[in-house]
């Protein structure tokens, strides 16, 4: 490609830079307006500075691939409702074996999972469970999370739908779901064993012992079962509200307490019934004994189904004397709950159809989804078979879909719409063509040391300028000169593009969104927050990345 005029260049250049620099460091101090804002300004700078034109702006956003990930993100907000994500949880603490065993499941799960979910979604969902039973076990979190992370990117370049760097790719390369999926399958294995293997050696002492100090430090309490099991999680909002009834008591105008609401909570109940108790005591001073007596009468009878509710004094008009009004509500159901007796049998119907519907409708969930991952191995339009396979969930869901549409991150569609633009104007300044013509005979696919030098590019370029854009920047010069060899080199060389460009991501921190995900996560959870730093993820990613990168390019080549 001819070199563009040298100020459309540097024009160009200019809007790539904003654009990367914003996208690597969306809060950056002059100018903190995030990823998704700077993937627009940077497009609508190559448009205003003429590096392209409105049309071939518009051109440029793939929507094949904004198809495929709104598809993906609407299964997984499904399989997610289909509590898919809280079985994956339970898996993991499911006779455990200590600290060491725990992190292998952690390894294997997240990679799985993420291959067939995507990499950030697994993380999103799997973050607060696994701090949970570290801290039930009494061991440290910086291993999990670290195993969580790491493991997360490298399973997730086993299929195109594992990452957004993946389903450029495979729609560019038009390589089937199941060449893409054998071609790194073994590369992944091994990967995550490796992986394993290096988090076992840098935590042995830490896993091995019964209670390290940082957690004995700050546990102060152990969790319930419940807390770990019944969590609900939403990847796109990362929400950790669970609906539960709520008991609202008010005073009415005549002064008579009234339950608008009541759950069979037992501790609730207490609380409430307290409550009443002090409003008895403290409204009127002058309450004689005897209606002390009655409250605590109707308030012991409780436990036999019924309560006496809000004895508030009234004065009645024109006469010296008091009259007490008294609300007794019966709560059967309650005392029965609270008893352990047995619903009633028309309850125990209603309870045992709503348990089927939810069943069926699960069970309906899980067969679409593997249903869509048969047709995409069968090699079916990818992007295609993903919307339909969500839309067939919206269908049979059979209620307003706007809940689980709201969960699909729309921010994350806009701003690869923006990064396609600025991607293609960057491309059409000739900057990159003539910096690959350079790199492009020490980097041929057929040598051992070209690959290597290769590897290291996508490397460095994918911790520097992220992953997406640098397969978006070589994905097509890397295919065009392994195609020059043969057709066989050129799908090694999209596989190898996918390979380190996704385990790039282990590197550092800031490599990848699902490392910023789980530190984010750790950091906000509850009561027990944990800050994975930069440092502490440095330390294991350098050695990890380049050992697990080099044994998959091996493994890819031959």
């Amino acid at each position: 490609m001819a070199m563009e005029p040298p100020v459309k260049m540097v024009l160009g250049s200019v809007a790539f830079g904003i654009f990367w620099i914003l996208a690597v460091f969306p809060a950056v101090p002059f100018l903190p307006i995030g990823r998704t804002a700077g993937s627009l300004l940077g497009a609508v700078l190559m448009v205003t500075f003429r590096v392209i034109t409105p049309d071939q702006a518009y051109a440029a956003i793939d929507l094949p691939i904004l198809g495929l990930l709104f598809g993906t993100m609407v299964v997984s907000g499904y399989l997610e409702r289909a509590d898919m994500f809280k079985y994956l949880g339970k898996l993991l603490s499911w006779k455990s074996q200590g600290g060491k065993d725990l992190l292998c499941r952690v390894c294997l799960v997240s990679a799985v999972a993420s291959a067939l979910f995507t990499n950030d979604t697994c993380c999103v969902v799997l973050t607060e469970f696994i701090l949970k039973i570290a801290r039930q076990n009494n061991l440290p979190p910086q291993p999990f999370l670290l195993a969580l992370a790491s493991s997360a990117n490298i399973g997730s370049s086993t299929t195109p739908i594992g990452n957004p760097q993946n389903l450029v790719i495979a729609v560019q390369s038009k390589i089937p779901f199941g060449k893409f999926l054998f071609g790194i399958l073994s590369a992944m294995l091994v990967g995550i064993l490796v992986n394993a293997a290096i988090l076992l050696c840098y935590f042995w002492k830490v896993l091995s012992s019964e209670k390290s100090e940082e957690v004995e430090a700050a546990a102060t309490e152990v969790l319930a079962e419940d807390d770990v099991t019944l969590h609900r999680f939403s990847p796109a909002t990362m929400s950790h509200l669970s609906s539960r009834n709520s008991q609202e008591w008010s005073p009415s105008i005549d002064g008579i307490v009234q339950i608008s609401s009541i759950n069979g909570d037992s501790g609730h109940f207490e609380t409430l019934r307290n409550r009443i108790s002090v409003s008895v005591s403290e409204g009127d001073k002058q309450t004689s004994p005897a209606v002390a007596a009655d409250w605590e009468r109707n308030s012991s009878s409780s436990k036999e189904g019924t309560i006496g509710l809000g004895i508030l004094p009234k004065k009645e008009e024109g006469g010296s004397g008091r009259s007490y009004v008294r609300s007794v509500v019966n709560i059967s159901r309650v005392g029965s709950l609270r008893e352990g007796a047995p619903l009633s049998t028309s309850d125990e119907k209603e309870g045992s159809i709503e348990k089927w519907k939810r069943l069926l409708w699960k069970t309906c969930v899980y067969l679409v989804t593997v249903g869509m991952l048969v047709s995409l191995l069968l090699g079916l339009n990818m992007s295609w078979t993903a919307i339909t396979a969500a839309l067939a969930l919206v269908v049979l869901d059979f209620k307003d879909a706007s809940p689980c549409l709201e969960k699909v991150s729309y921010s994350l569609l806009i701003f690869f719409c923006g990064m396609f633009i600025t991607v293609d104007g960057f491309n059409k300044t000739g900057l990159p063509s003539d910096l690959w013509d350079f790199m492009e005979p020490y980097a041929r696919i057929d040598r051992a040391s070209g690959v290597a030098l290769l590897a290291l590019v996508i490397l460095v370029l994918s911790n520097i300028a992220s992953n997406v854009p640098t397969v978006l920047l070589l994905g097509a010069r890397v295919a065009a000169s392994a195609a020059a060899i043969s057709e066989a080199e050129e799908t090694k060389a999209w596989l190898i593009l996918a390979w380190v460009s996704t385990v790039a991501g282990n590197l550092s921190l800031l490599g990848s969104a699902a490392n910023l995900i789980v530190c984010e996560q750790a950091r906000r959870v509850q009561f027990f927050g944990y800050n994975l730093s930069f440092w502490n993820h440095l330390r294991f990613g350098v050695p990890s990345t380049l050992i697990v990168t080099a044994i998959g390019l091996f493994l890819i080549r031959n």
